[in-house]
């Protein structure tokens, strides 16, 4: 058994003898003879407060005076009646008020209502992908149809813009690339064949291959893809400003030229 510490045992027994000095002994209660000497040592030892034994003993004696005539008087106002016993002997006791029951009796509060569900839920979650097959490769597909479609109807009415034949004893002055490939024509004019060529597009399509593990933010919003929008933006501009300053401003001998001024020296 775990000791009780001193010091709560002595403040145990100084509380138990104040209480019983404070509370002088009355000619009910007061004990004579041998049984008063064991009712004391009986309430010595006894751990219910003296209080509450009197209240009970209070209780008992007031039921053992005979049955009571109950009244209650209800307020005009609606307020909570209150109950009156009169007892056998006259006096006038005023009952406590009646606990609030529910059906049946009982006496229980509602704390909370918790909304019954399964443990496994069998609705299936929305998520934000298609397959493959069939949405994204019929879409995929009538895609190519139209595209393969416009261009069959606009070669009809519009005719391939085709030069004479090649002459090997005269090579035309400038001489350039096809459009899609001005822009690294356009990076020989200014640096080595080994940067211009290999070095500069190398870092670039390196660069667009870590993109997508340098950024790894889940949106799909635009507002949100800063970076990749930034990146990619910035290669596109930078390609599309070297193709046009090949196509419009490089005339004989990729010579940097004002169209406005020297003309126009690019052909389809």
């Amino acid at each position: 058994m775990t000791e009780i510490p001193e010091h709560l045992r002595k403040r145990a027994e100084a509380a138990r003898e104040k209480a019983a000095a404070a509370k002088p002994p009355t000619a009910e209660t007061a004990p004579t003879g041998a049984a008063g000497g064991a009712a004391d040592a009986s309430d010595a030892d006894s751990r219910i407060p003296s209080h509450l034994l009197e209240r009970a003993k209070a209780a008992r004696d007031g039921a053992s005076d005979g049955p009571a005539t109950a009244t209650a008087e209800a307020p005009p106002s609606g307020g909570v009646a209150t109950a009156t016993a009169t007892p056998a002997g006259g006096g006038l006791a005023t009952a406590a008020p009646p606990i609030a029951a529910g059906p049946g009796g009982h006496t229980q509060r509602l704390l909370t209502v918790v909304k019954a569900g399964s443990i496994q839920d069998v609705k299936a979650l929305p998520q934000d992908k298609v397959h493959t097959w069939p949405h994204l490769l019929a879409v995929e597909f009538v895609a190519a149809l139209l595209c393969t479609a416009f261009t069959l109807i606009f070669s009809i009415f519009v005719n391939a813009p085709l030069l004479t034949l090649a002459n090997p004893n005269q090579t035309p002055n400038p001489s350039k690339a096809p459009w899609y490939f001005l822009g690294l024509q356009e990076l020989l004019t200014m640096f080595h064949p080994m940067v211009a060529g290999v070095t500069i597009p190398g870092i670039g399509l390196f660069a667009l291959i870590l993109a997508p593990y340098s950024d790894r933010n889940p949106s799909h919003k635009p507002e949100d893809r800063k970076f990749a929008i930034s990146l990619f933006t910035l290669f596109v501009m930078f390609w599309a400003v070297l193709v046009m300053i090949g196509s419009f401003f490089r005339g004989p001998g990729q010579n940097f030229v004002f169209p406005w001024d020297a003309g126009l020296f690019f052909e389809l």
